[in-house]
């Protein structure tokens, strides 16, 4: 390796560190420069994480939810939320561990009302004015997160955080986007710190390192040549 400094965009936290590590041991990170994965956004990317490998992994898994219980303590602070909330699908096993820890009531909320019964969008309790945490396992550039803000405060919640475990880090608006709504996302780990360790631990090879750098520096231009399309633009949230 050439040992070419990564730009200093970490989270810069032992714990961002620690978990950007965990994900790779556990293989929950994938380098493939050669053949790059494309994304439903249309994105092509050398580089793809699944989060929900966490679930299937406890020693990791208890390592990376405590990193994440702290984390919220120290950017939000856990006497400021009521309950927490996953989101269908992905974030609900995360939202129920933090909820756990925390001794938080927890629910979970749907993509669309189920279509019979109550109609219901929101699984579990959930009483007006009560200030949620939405939790995700990652985010990309954020629109996603827009249909369960909009359900829960539909729901009469305060929601002004949400929380993912991952965070790509190189989307601005990701950040903008929920900031617009009022909402403020933290992540536990980027992919400045996958990178990192990556190189720190040796996970990647160098154009593995190098192609992943490039990719981060610039991601649509990266896309733009390795096949990928312009992502489809994302809906607004409703008032």
């Amino acid at each position: 390796m050439n040992g070419k400094a990564i730009p200093d965009r970490t989270s810069g936290t032992a714990e961002a560190r620690d978990t950007a590590r965990l994900l790779l041991e556990i293989e929950a990170i994938h380098c493939r420069p050669d053949n790059p994965y494309i994304f439903t956004s249309g994105r092509a990317s050398p580089v793809y994480i699944d989060c929900r490998k966490i679930i299937s992994f406890p020693e990791a898994r208890a390592k990376i939810m405590t990193h994440a219980l702290k984390a919220i303590e120290k950017s939000i602070g856990w006497s400021k939320i009521d309950v927490v909330a996953g989101g269908e699908t992905a974030g609900i096993p995360f939202a129920a561990f933090l909820a756990a820890l925390a001794k938080k009531p927890m629910i979970y909320v749907r993509k669309q009302p189920k279509g019979f019964g109550r109609m219901a969008q929101i699984e579990g309790e959930l009483k007006p004015g009560k200030r949620v945490l939405l939790v995700e396992d990652l985010a990309t550039d954020g629109g996603s997160k827009l249909v369960f803000i909009e359900a829960l405060r539909k729901a009469e919640a305060k929601v002004s955080d949400c929380f993912v475990i991952f965070h790509y880090g190189i989307f601005p608006q990701s950040i903008e986007m929920l900031s617009s709504t009022g909402v403020k996302l933290h992540a536990l780990a980027t992919w400045w710190d996958a990178l990192e360790a990556a190189q720190k631990h040796k996970y990647f090879d160098e154009k593995g390192l190098t192609e992943t750098r490039a990719f981060l520096e610039a991601p649509e231009q990266w896309s733009a040549s390795h096949g990928g399309r312009p992502p489809a633009p994302r809906p607004t949230l409703g008032r």
